[in-house]
């Protein structure tokens, strides 16, 4: 661990102190876990777009369609799933459509709102990504924590998830 500088000691105040080696033990392991689950979801990706020709953002969508009611949901929440501004999202959603695999249309709770919903084709090319991305995940994650310790993992991510993603049937 890197010195301190001397201006920095633990315990003293409310100025700058050092980590610990508690603390650097802790930021450690967050390291490895954070940046292990980039790499592995960027590999489990790269599965999906080799096989279905789907970039992540896309793959996202149709995730997101395949499994919201009615195959359909607001821009709004394409938007919060992917983490992208509106304009980004438009630009993702103009691509699917333009490729036949979504389609949009007002909602009929509330016309301004904007659906998406996946067309025939869509919903087959998003079952073709989620069973690839289900396979990946069986052989890169499943297989080598076992199911016990997976399910484990993802109630311990979920249980300290700061923004869960509700789902509305009718936006």
């Amino acid at each position: 661990m890197a010195e301190c500088p001397e201006t920095a000691h633990v315990g003293e105040g409310d100025g700058p102190r050092c980590p610990t080696s508690e603390d650097h033990a802790l930021l450690e392991q967050w390291d490895v876990l954070q940046s292990g689950m980039r790499r592995l979801t960027d590999q489990l990706l790269d599965d999906v777009e080799t096989k279905t020709g789907l970039a992540p953002s896309s793959f996202q969508v149709l995730w997101f369609l395949l499994t919201a009611p009615e195959n359909a949901a607001p821009m709004n929440q394409l938007a919060a799933t992917l983490g992208f501004t509106t304009a980004g999202t438009t630009k993702v959603a103009d691509r699917l459509a333009e490729a036949g695999l979504l389609e949009r249309h007002p909602s009929p709770c509330d016309r301004r709102v904007i659906l998406a919903r996946l067309t025939e084709p869509g919903l087959t090319t998003a079952v073709t990504a989620a069973l690839t991305l289900a396979d990946a995940l069986r052989k890169r994650v499943v297989g080598p924590l076992g199911a016990q310790s997976f399910g484990s993992l993802v109630a311990g991510v979920g249980a300290v998830d700061p923004a869960p993603r509700p789902r509305d049937s009718c936006g």
